[in-house]
């Protein structure tokens, strides 16, 4: 089993690479914490470190640290983009269900396995 990178997803990344220049990849960095166990951290590279799978998805590479990588084990990775909320959202289609958010009031890491949200609200938009 792998991760699955899901179109909202995939769509974020390929607009973060276009916004930083349109060359290399999309690292995206996990780590145990937040609500569901992990939380993220992202930029936009010209090329992989040493140690970091090359993920390829239909429009974007992905730079995925190995440790990084085995946390994503059987999750689903997704972006919300909502009045209510911004932020990758990392879902676990085999664990149950997390009602918590990802603030400061979070539960401890491991609490749960459900869903973790990660802000990327500094990031801004562009309107049509």
């Amino acid at each position: 089993m792998c991760m699955t990178v899901m179109p909202k997803a995939e769509a974020f990344m390929r607009r973060m690479i276009r916004m930083g220049g349109g060359n290399g990849g999309f690292r995206l960095v996990v780590t145990p914490g937040g609500c569901s166990g992990l939380s993220a951290e992202f930029s936009v590279e010209a090329a992989p470190q040493q140690g970091e799978r090359i993920v390829q998805l239909e429009s974007v590479k992905m730079f995925v640290p190995e440790a990084s990588f085995a946390l994503l084990e059987g999750y689903n990775v997704d972006f919300a983009d909502s009045p209510m909320e911004t932020g990758f959202k990392f879902t676990n289609p085999s664990g149950g269900a997390c009602a918590c958010s990802s603030s400061s009031s979070a539960a401890q890491p491991g609490g749960g396995h459900g869903m973790a949200t990660v802000s990327v609200s500094s990031i801004g938009r562009r309107s049509a």
